[in-house]
């Protein structure tokens, strides 16, 4: 507005002149930026007394690259809009808005490439005369938040793991999930006869029954490692390689996700009821918190360690699970040939015979 009140003082101190010593060219200079000055200052003063500009978002969350809806509605008060445009931070450019109108929508579409908590400036509306005397800026309600989760990602298997298994004995392997026998317990009232072991009876050994691993401890764990990246990248890679390995396993057989500062994984069945917020803690996830390698020490299912650097092997305790283990890392490790490939990342075994228990699972999962 300093403009616009410069200009209608300028008139004003030119008519004072010209009056004072009689210079009658300085009239028509001094009047016309007279009244050019408070007849802007007057238009986007009056123009923009009531107007409001608003900004809706269809969702608070988004995946990555996925188009976000968000609504602009610049509203008129009692008068007309002047000219000016809407100023959107999610925009390159701002949008021009004509005069004269009494509301403007403007629908646009937003993608976000790393995941994250997003925070969005509140938009403005600026009004300005086509002379820029005058402007009045009008600043939206409040900053929008929006969460932008990892991005699911297929699993491609890309080798045969070198010792694969042959495909019969990839479906024992999978078929045995809920009956391996872990050894033999005294027999207990109550357990079914199915499970008693007979050959110990008959040698005198009294009435055993067979132990058998637990369904959830049979299952797949995914564990991720989001220490030392070499770049924020790596970081958004292996986080992106974690959730589209923990989905693929869930959808068909169920498994668990071990997460940096858990005790315990958690199970996410087939049905997905447990995803949701554990992918929301995917998308919220840093670099400071290592997982408890502890918990999956003694697992009978493949272990998928997912590191956000690549390493040449796994931690002490995972290369030698019953059930194989799994690396996955953000790059390739020179001449050494990759079982899979997910979001940029590459699987190898972590062991001798983990090869083939790692593809009879992915297999059996696909």
């Amino acid at each position: 507005m300093r403009s616009a009140l410069g200009c209608a003082a300028l008139g004003a101190i030119l008519l004072i002149v010209a009056g004072t010593f009689d210079a009658e060219p300085l009239y028509v200079t001094g009047a016309a930026l007279l009244l050019l000055g408070a007849g802007a200052l007057l238009w986007i003063g009056v123009g923009s007394m009531g107007a409001k500009l608003t900004r809706e978002i269809g969702v608070r969350s988004v995946i990555e690259d996925q188009p976000l809806q968000v609504k602009l509605m610049a509203k008129a008060g009692r008068f007309p809009l002047p000219p000016g445009w809407i100023d959107e931070p999610l925009l390159p450019e701002p949008l021009r808005l004509p005069a004269a109108r009494r509301q403007a929508r403007v629908r646009i579409e937003v993608t976000f490439g790393r995941r994250g908590r997003r925070k969005l400036p509140p938009p403005a509306l600026v009004l300005r005369d086509p002379f820029g005397l005058a402007q009045r800026v009008i600043t939206g309600p409040a900053t929008d938040e929006v969460l932008v989760l990892p991005r699911i990602f297929p699993v491609s298997i890309t080798a045969g793991g070198g010792d694969a298994t042959p495909a019969h004995a990839r479906a024992s392997l999978l078929a045995a999930a809920e009956t391996e026998i872990d050894g033999l317990r005294p027999w207990r009232e109550g357990s079914p006869a199915s499970r008693i072991h007979w050959q110990s009876f008959a040698r005198g050994a009294g009435l055993m029954e067979r132990k058998l691993i637990s369904e959830a401890d049979s299952r797949p764990i995914v564990i991720l490692d989001p220490r030392a990246p070499a770049a924020p990248e790596d970081l958004d890679a292996a986080v992106r390689a974690a959730a589209s390995l923990a989905v693929y396993f869930a959808k068909k057989t169920g498994c668990s996700l071990l997460l940096p500062g858990d005790r315990r994984a958690a199970v996410i069945e087939p049905d997905m009821a447990t995803w949701p917020p554990l992918h929301v803690r995917l998308a919220l996830l840093g670099e400071d918190i290592g997982p408890s390698l502890a918990t999956a020490q003694n697992r009978r299912g493949l272990v998928i360690y997912v590191a956000a650097r690549v390493v040449d092997r796994a931690p002490r305790g995972l290369g030698r699970t019953p059930g194989g283990c799994l690396m996955i890392v953000p790059g390739q490790m020179g001449a050494r040939r990759p079982i899979l490939e997910v979001a940029g990342c590459y699987g190898y075994p972590a062991g001798r015979h983990s090869g083939g228990a790692a593809v009879a699972a992915l297999e059996g999962a696909a």
